[in-house]
């Protein structure tokens, strides 16, 4: 489950150039795991608060970023992945 998501970490790096990425597992009434991982940029109007936190300043993002469900980042995901070495059992 890491490799997947420092993958997605290196992914969204190199996509994006994100001033910082947050990474929080959380989980709330029922059992479970996810992960977020979140690009963080100074234009982000609750940068440098958690992105669930009310907006701090009015900011207009700097430059149009690539949509999520892009293929660039599945590709890059992909790739990022082929880059992890085998974990042992």
């Amino acid at each position: 489950m890491m490799a997947l998501v420092f993958a997605t970490e290196s992914a969204l790096r190199r996509l994006y150039a994100p001033e910082k990425i947050n990474l929080a597992s959380l989980g709330n009434l029922v059992p479970h795991l996810h992960w977020h991982v979140i690009p963080r940029f100074i234009d982000d109007p609750h940068f440098p608060a958690p992105i669930w936190s009310g907006a701090k300043l009015q900011r207009i993002p700097a430059m149009p970023r690539p949509l999520v469900r892009s293929p660039a980042l599945h590709q890059a995901i992909s790739l990022a992945l082929a880059e992890v070495p085998e974990v042992a059992p």
